[in-house]
């Protein structure tokens, strides 16, 4: 039986621009007809990543061209005292180990020590390539490394049946183009944030002025604009609670820890673009988990098909909030499935009983675990 974990959130940002296109531009969409704010779900999930650093850095992968510099770094300290082991030629010894990954193709190493090729990684995967190198450093400075070797530090690297995931990857899963056969399935699907309304962007005429610049000389000394909106955003992400546990090879503790802080961080964790121009702090003021089983996934992203417009003095994040818990009623009650949603609801909106209130994140967390019946 399928247990889908499934979040939702109404957060209203004020001026900002947080995720950025190739013009500088904040990202938008058009959605049921108007234009809309967007954040993509990579800058979600990259928020998301940073905040898990917070709690474990182990339970997040590295995305690097750079890791014959972090195998030297992590081996030169161990191996100093090896007889006949100069910097040189442990240098090589990772350059060839490195370049013996991959079985669709091999990863190239340049002049530079980058790879041709982002290596996506968790920290045990490295230090079991790290392993392995020490193990062999003397097979790697050969002409040619053995079969036994090479096959070694490929088997480093996760795949279907061991257990060195990190939880980052094992929630977003990952795409190894030179190793396809070390893929991961994603356990966590998110979706781009959107805005229940329809947007305008707006421009911010800034200039700077020398201030060594003599009194008596007029005018700026650089100008320029900055885009911007603000929008109340529905954000939304599912994760398969079986698929997190199979793709941490059955550690249910870990899958529980990983799924709190998932949901924890989903809530708290923001986007970092133009922060230090706008300080868009604004936390979610309404949050909903559900907790359902033997059913499909339901975004619920068209509750806002008909873009949200409000009177005068009229909260957007209260009637966005009454129009998401509408939409999820009526799905409910058509599609049916057995579902517990814990409701957190700043806004005041009245959700004509959709959700068990909660009084607090802690609250709300507390309670969603429960309900997939999971033991911390």
């Amino acid at each position: 039986m399928k247990t889908l974990i499934e979040i939702h959130a109404l957060q209203n940002f004020a001026l900002s621009n947080l995720n950025r296109d190739d013009t500088g531009a904040p990202k938008d969409a058009l959605f049921g007809g108007p234009r809309r704010a967007r954040v993509s779900s990579q800058c979600l999930k990259r928020a998301v990543r940073e905040y898990f650093k917070e709690q474990n850095k182990d339970w997040v992968a590295n995305r690097t061209k750079r890791i014959v510099d972090a195998l030297k770094e992590q081996l030169a300290p161990k191996l100093k005292n090896q007889k006949g082991l100069t910097e040189e030629k442990l240098e090589k010894a990772i350059e060839v180990a490195v370049s013996s990954l991959g079985s669709n193709k091999k990863v190239k190493v340049d002049k530079d020590r980058k790879t041709d090729v982002l290596l996506f990684l968790s920290p045990r995967e490295v230090d079991s390539l790290g392993r392995v190198i020490a193990e062999s450093y003397a097979d790697l400075l050969k002409a040619k490394p053995s079969d036994d070797t090479v096959q070694n530090l490929n088997d480093a690297i996760d795949g279907d049946n061991k257990s060195r995931l990190s939880v980052d990857v094992a929630l977003f899963g990952r795409m190894l183009a030179v190793m396809p056969e070390k893929n991961q399935y994603a356990a966590c699907q998110v979706a781009h944030a959107i805005s229940t309304h329809s947007v305008e962007r707006e421009f911010d005429f800034y200039t700077a002025v020398d201030d060594l610049k003599p009194e008596d000389t007029a005018g700026a000394d650089m100008m320029g604009t900055v885009e911007f909106n603000s929008a109340c955003f529905y954000r939304y992400a599912v994760v398969d609670w079986e698929k997190l546990v199979a793709n941490l090879q059955g550690d249910r503790e870990l899958a529980a820890k990983g799924l709190r802080a998932f949901l924890e961080g989903f809530v708290v964790a923001e986007p970092t673009g133009k922060q230090n121009t706008f300080a868009a702090h604004n936390p979610p003021e309404f949050v909903a988990v559900s907790v359902r089983r033997n059913t499909a996934p339901r975004n619920l992203a068209n509750a806002f098909e008909t873009a949200v417009r409000v009177r005068k003095d009229e909260s957007l994040t209260r009637r966005s909030a009454e129009e998401l818990s509408k939409k999820a009623r009526t799905l409910q009650s058509v599609f049916g499935g057995e579902e517990k949603t814990f409701v957190l609801n700043l806004t005041e909106a009245k959700l004509d009983g959709y959700g068990s209130p909660m009084t607090s994140l802690k609250n709300l967390l507390d309670n969603s675990l429960k309900a997939v019946a999971v033991k911390e």
